[in-house]
């Protein structure tokens, strides 16, 4: 007869695999894992530590961990990340949302006057974290999001539909400006920013991400050239430009705006004490 497995003893066993296996949250990603099989969140998951599972429950667990310890991202495997307090659906089509874009949001917000009417362009929404996740905050803001991916405008949409945002964002595809017109109190982005000759040196979990996503151009810049380089014909006055960056391209990304006519405005930390979103304004 096979063992019947509790809670308690199919976390620790798998913690130890994922471990194992190089994962850097190996006792969180079990958890999160069986929390998901099981349909209860991780305290619940505590309070019944002792409890057994059955056979289908250890096998459908069994083969996320499985997979999880072939370095997939847990937001894959659970199909759902957290973002803004919003739960957003996820798939290999779109960049996981990460809490430091949260800062973009947060700066965006800032920028606009609640109440107030608004239209605000995201460049590469993805899984439409940013934009849908403004739209959320005040039902005045309308946001254009546009991406250049069909499958990833898709979960956008999907997310924009589930959280009943839909009515105030216009998904749009395109690569960058290309199928965009009007102007826009904010434009605002997470744009790829890794340099071309990192991306085979990333974390499997990251790797796995689509690349048209993570790939900035041989020195992690390109994206910002082109945004920054045609932000005025896109922004009434006063318009901002709100963008996130990699730790250490601050200062370039700085120049790049101030050569396109931008205002620098500050930068903003992250949460590690790092360079994370540049703010710009646009001098008419």
């Amino acid at each position: 007869m096979a063992k019947q497995y509790t809670i308690g003893e199919l976390i620790n066993l798998s913690a130890g695999y994922l471990q194992e296996k190089g994962c850097g949250s190996a006792r969180l990603d079990a958890e999160l894992l069986l929390g998901h099989v099981l349909g209860l969140d991780r305290l619940s998951l505590y309070l019944n530590f002792d409890k057994p599972l059955s056979s289908q429950e250890v096998d459908a667990y069994r083969r996320l961990i499985g997979r999880r310890g072939q370095r997939v991202p847990v937001a894959y495997l659970t199909g759902e990340k957290e973002f803004y307090s919003l739960p957003l659906k996820v798939n290999e089509h779109v960049l996981i949302p990460r809490p430091e874009t949260e800062f973009v949001v947060d700066k965006v917000l800032e920028l606009l006057e609640p109440g107030r009417p608004a239209q605000v362009l995201e460049l590469g929404t993805g899984s439409g974290a940013i934009a849908i996740a403004v739209a959320y905050q005040d039902p005045d803001f309308r946001i254009t999001a546009v991406d250049i991916s069909p499958a990833a405008l898709e979960v956008a949409q999907a997310n924009a539909q589930r959280l009943e945002v839909d009515g105030q964002i216009s998904f749009v595809e395109s690569d960058l400006y290309q199928n965009v017109s009007g102007t826009y109190a904010v434009i605002c982005s997470n744009p790829p920013y890794i340099r071309r000759s990192e991306l085979r040196s990333l974390a499997p979990e990251v790797a796995a991400e689509p690349a048209v996503a993570l790939d900035g151009g041989p020195d992690g810049l390109d994206f910002y050239r082109r945004i920054l380089g045609q932000a005025a014909s896109f922004l009434e006055p006063p318009g901002f430009v709100v963008l996130e960056i990699g730790w250490d391209q601050a200062a370039a990304v700085r120049s790049i705006g101030e050569e396109a006519g931008l205002t620098w405005l500050e930068t903003v930390q992250d949460y590690g004490g790092r360079d994370r979103v540049v703010v710009f304004r646009w001098k008419n």
